[in-house]
């Protein structure tokens, strides 16, 4: 693990009872797609997300139907014995909502405000200090969320035009970053002024380009103690949303930068919205930052693996680990760290085997039809025949009961 070797914000901020930044493990968070007035269908949807292991979940409240929603979202929860912390992301009306409905400002965790969308011209300040003053209310943290796409408009051009006057301006990139982060800052600094305590906020810049988000990111972190909030906004679907996302999140982890992150996947109709708290904890997981699940180390195939075999155990496999985590975190304490091989070939599946906790080494193209079985580096039993997924799984539950059952 390198998190040790990590410095992040020096301020802790507590959301229900998750701690961001002073040193917390970075915290995995999501937001819900579903129309939050439909409180059952929402409530369904942040206990999927929750089980998935996000530990911050966010929902959209933009209107009275859904800020009207949140007390009967939380009683659900509440009932499945569901505590996450439920995030309320405000634009254009917020103050509005959480003077109309005050259990609404009550049961949220935090409130997530975009200076760019909290109002226009002297309406602004009074708006937002609204929003402020009910933070202050009900003892609330807030985020200030700055979007480069709903940038405040007023602020950037005042800067465009200072930055023209200059002998050497900054690029229109440069320009951009600088008001993003401008924004952010002097937004905390003013509800710093209106009473807010510095340690009920969180900071964020977004942007869809990776070097623009490392570059502020970058920035951010040697002017302010504030958690930082990372995640880069809109990414896209699929391979490139996943690929985007973790070459910015990784860069600026392992600089020490960011104390929460949350990667903004685009789903298509076939996958989950889960996917993108997955993608999440193996960017943190992968880069030994923090373990969430057993993750299986497996071979990419080649001429010498013919058959799919090893393939479809290795996907089981991570699946049947996945899908158990759940009811094994509290069952099996450290079972996050194990790890599992399935190996395809006699070329490296022994000795990548033998290097996990558990691992199979199948056989490849014309191999001898039998799959050894290494337990912290030592051939156990060998397998064979039409049950050697069964057979593994039993050997991975026996490893689970001998090392991480509880101590009574």
């Amino acid at each position: 693990m390198i998190k040790s070797l990590l410095k992040r914000s020096t301020l802790k901020v507590m959301i229900g009872s998750v701690p961001i930044g002073g040193g917390s493990p970075i915290v995995v968070q999501s937001m819900t797609n579903t129309d939050t007035a439909d409180w059952k269908k929402t409530a369904d949807q942040v206990f999927e997300l929750w089980q998935a292991g996000s530990e911050i979940v966010r929902v959209t409240v933009n209107n009275e139907a859904s800020a009207d929603a949140i007390p009967r979202i939380f009683e659900e929860l509440n009932q499945r014995n569901c505590h996450v912390p439920i995030v309320g992301d405000f634009h254009f009306n917020g103050h509005k909502l959480l003077q109309a409905y005050p259990e609404c400002a009550k049961f949220l965790a935090k409130y997530r405000i975009n200076p760019g969308n909290v109002g226009r011209g002297s309406r602004r300040d009074e708006q937002f200090e609204a929003m402020i003053e009910i933070a202050k209310i009900y003892d609330k943290p807030i985020r200030i969320g700055v979007n480069w796409g709903s940038l405040d408009q007023v602020k950037l051009t005042s800067m465009m035009d200072i930055n023209a006057k200059q002998k050497s301006p900054l690029s229109s990139g440069a320009l951009m970053r600088e008001a993003l982060i401008q924004s952010a800052l002097e937004s905390a600094e003013q509800a710093i002024q209106w009473g807010l305590a510095k340690n009920k906020i969180i900071i964020s810049c977004k942007v869809s380009y990776v070097q623009d988000l490392i570059l502020i990111y970058q920035e951010l972190a040697k002017r302010t103690s504030y958690p930082l909030h990372l995640g880069l906004t809109e990414a896209g679907m699929e391979s490139k949303g996943i690929v985007a996302s973790t070459a910015a999140l990784a860069i600026l982890l392992q600089q020490g930068i960011g104390d929460t992150i949350r990667v903004s996947l685009t789903p298509t109709s076939m996958e989950p919205r889960t996917k993108e708290v997955v993608v999440a904890q193996e960017i943190l997981q992968t880069m030994g930052i923090r373990s969430f699940t057993p993750l299986v180390t497996a071979c990419p195939g080649c001429g010498r693996t013919t058959s799919t075999y090893f393939q479809e155990l290795a996907f089981q496999i991570q699946t049947f680990l996945r899908e158990s985590m759940p009811q094994w975190k509290d069952k099996y304490p450290g079972v996050e760290d194990m790890s599992v091989a399935v190996m395809g070939c006699v070329v490296n599946g022994p000795g990548e085997s033998k290097l996990a906790n558990i691992g199979i080494s199948l056989p490849g193209t014309g191999e001898i039809p039998v799959a050894p079985v290494f337990v912290d580096g030592k051939k156990t039993v060998t397998l064979k025949g039409d049950h050697i997924a069964d057979e593994f799984k039993a050997i991975v539950m026996n490893y689970l009961e001998t090392h991480y059952t509880k101590l009574k």
